[in-house]
């Protein structure tokens, strides 16, 4: 089994910034392809950013682009994410999504692990 811990949500006024920490155990976590979604109040679980298992491939939303940077630390079985400039768009529950191998794909049914998620909201 795979077990996911996200952390480092919080309230934080548009403009600043976070930054959010996926711990994983139960896997051989350098081989896993890792994602962020997030789910805002009424609304379908979105891709955010995505980092291949081999190092230097990632993807991000049209929305964060420029703000956001995903990166991992397979040494400390770690996925971050970056977010700098929040607006209070951004605003939702973050969630870290782990799928064996390849690509960090868009569709969230593609991903077979999830944390439990982390709030993050940010003030106009």
């Amino acid at each position: 089994q795979v077990q996911l811990v996200e952390s480092g949500g919080g309230l934080v006024q548009a403009g600043g910034s976070l930054r959010l920490s996926c711990a994983a155990s139960g896997h051989t976590f350098s081989t896993y392809a890792m994602g962020w979604f997030r789910q805002a109040p009424g609304k379908e679980r979105g891709f955010v950013a995505g980092i291949n298992w081999t190092p230097g491939s990632t993807y991000y939303a049209d929305s964060v682009k420029g703000r956001f940077t995903i990166s991992r630390d397979n040494a400390k079985d770690t996925v971050f994410l970056q977010m700098n400039s929040l607006k209070p768009e951004d605003t939702g529950v973050y969630y870290c999504a782990a799928r064996a191998g390849g690509r960090a794909p868009e569709n969230p049914a593609h991903y077979g692990y999830w944390g439990q998620g982390t709030q993050v909201t940010v003030s106009s």
